[in-house]
């Protein structure tokens, strides 16, 4: 794809559709993330930056792992969600250091720091929180974005769930929807 959206717009209509006008929602969704990703450099922050968010948030108050996910994804703008995928092997690595101690209630663990993971916040404190920066880290170009990738994402998922469970006539009215929307993205890149 080279760095670029097609100059035709995305491929709803693609030739397997057998007839679905959103048959390629798939690619364009797949078209559109990439495409992000290319200007901002993608979402992954580094391993470091998630030990020191993780950090950070406990600093504030006891929280368990999909609450830290929802923060730092909150406070970032949506710039960066973390997976769990990464989020609680950081929380086991950081209970096998004695920074965090965990507390089970309900069939769910709570995060606390120790004293030694209180240390630790104290010297992260004088640093910038790592989602501060996360819209700006994919390089030059990337901070100007805002929402507009996770607006896209959106727009796209509300897309494919029109073209897997709409009615024909719904599915058409989408199609309508998002070509006017498209005429009007490059109608504002047309007046600057």
């Amino acid at each position: 794809m080279n760095g670029s959206f097609p100059s035709s717009g995305f491929n709803f209509g693609s030739s397997n559709g057998a007839g679905n006008p959103l048959a390629g929602v798939w690619e364009a969704v797949e078209q559109l993330r990439s495409g992000f990703e290319q200007r901002t450099g993608g979402s992954r922050m580094a391993r470091g930056d998630v030990r020191a968010a993780v950090i950070s948030l406990l600093a504030e108050r006891p929280m368990h792992g999909y609450q830290i996910i929802s923060e730092i994804s909150e406070r970032s703008g949506g710039a960066w969600k973390p997976s769990a995928g990464s989020v609680y092997p950081t929380l086991q690595l950081l209970a096998d250091e004695g920074l965090i101690s965990a507390d089970e209630q309900g069939g769910r663990k709570t995060y606390s720091l120790t004293d030694a993971g209180i240390a630790e916040s104290e010297a992260l404190a004088a640093k910038p929180a790592p989602w501060e920066g996360a819209g700006q880290r994919g390089g030059s170009g990337s901070s100007h974005l805002g929402g507009l990738p996770k607006a896209g994402m959106e727009l796209a998922s509300a897309a494919a769930q029109l073209g897997r469970t709409g009615t024909p006539e719904q599915v058409k009215e989408g199609v309508e929807i998002l070509e006017d929307a498209r005429r009007r993205l490059y109608a504002i890149l047309a007046e600057g």
